[in-house]
């Protein structure tokens, strides 16, 4: 009698040639992505961690780093100076994201559809973009003086003012000051991101709720917006990065002035790290200030994040 006991069919080996391609596929990917992991590594992560490893320490300029643990981290938490500084800084990131995100918006929606000329707006928009900040901040602070600036007579010949005014004396007027050079100088490079987010709206959403009787303010609400969430967080997390870190327009225009009152959290720092040559101390400034990014980008990408997302 044939035997009838089933046999366990045997397992289908996959083909070496199919692993072998597989695997030169991934050596192949891994070739691509290395040039810019070896500059990760060697301008970030070893860097980063020279910088934790400082914090650890007291480290002069002159002479031997001495271990101390956290002492670093437990002074800074009485540190008023730095605190005051973190609370400037927060004050103009407030300020600058707000003046950038709204400036940038409104030119975006100027340019982003052809036609006659916008492409020269788009350039004079975005030209500030190109100059430097150290060279945008020493054009601010000439034309910000009150003796040979054009600030001052220009406030007197449109009647804001009868006398000379130096807008760099009080807090007030030297706080709006900078952050309107700073808006002036970055709003073209958020223009641009947020024109290729409405450029890619499709153009039948628009004109579908243009039929269905929506108007501009509706249309500009419920499909322009939500459908720029992306580039928008983009943006945003651009713009308070780059405010939080916020140093040469302060250290050039104002110079802390008036009376300490514009030091920001990186500028606190320089002053730590190479006016009085804690160094060890300036570092663990710099890694709780790294830390208190990560949060706030965190956050930001989770509010900002579209609702079908994985969580």
């Amino acid at each position: 009698m044939p035997d009838t006991s089933s046999k366990a069919p045997a397992a289908v080996a996959t083909p070496r040639p199919r692993r072998r391609r597989r695997r030169s596929a991934d050596w192949e990917g891994l070739l691509y992505v290395l040039p810019a992991a070896a500059l990760v590594i060697v301008f970030f992560m070893i860097p980063l961690g020279m910088t934790i490893w400082m914090s650890l320490h007291k480290w002069p300029l002159m002479g031997k780093p001495r271990w101390i643990g956290l002492d670093n981290y437990s002074r800074l938490l009485g540190d008023s100076d730095f605190w005051n500084a973190l609370g400037f800084t927060v004050q103009y990131t407030l300020a600058a994201t707000a003046g950038l995100l709204g400036v940038a918006l409104i030119l975006a929606l100027m340019v982003e559809r052809p036609a006659r000329g916008v492409a020269f707006y788009r350039t004079a928009y975005f030209l500030p973009v190109v100059t430097g900040f150290a060279s945008a901040s020493l054009l601010w602070a000439w034309l910000s003086n009150v003796d040979s600036g054009l600030f001052s007579p220009l406030a007197q010949t449109i009647g804001l003012t009868s006398e000379p005014v130096n807008i760099l004396a009080t807090f007030g007027p030297a706080f709006w000051s900078v952050t309107i050079m700073v808006v002036w100088k970055m709003a073209g490079f958020h223009m641009v991101i947020l024109m290729s987010g409405l450029q890619s709206i499709p153009a039948d959403y628009i004109e579908a709720a243009r039929i269905d009787g929506a108007k501009a303010h509706q249309r500009f609400r419920y499909i322009t917006l939500p459908l720029v969430r992306r580039p928008f967080a983009l943006a945003l997390i651009l713009c308070v990065s780059g405010s939080m870190l916020a140093f040469d327009q302060f250290y050039i225009i104002l110079s802390g002035g008036p009376q300490n009152q514009t030091v920001t959290a990186v500028y606190h720092i320089f002053n730590e790290s190479f006016v009085s040559f804690r160094l060890g101390y300036g570092a663990a400034l710099s890694v709780v200030l790294l830390a208190i990014l990560l949060v706030l980008s965190a956050i930001q990408l989770r509010l900002l994040r579209d609702r079908g997302e994985t969580r």
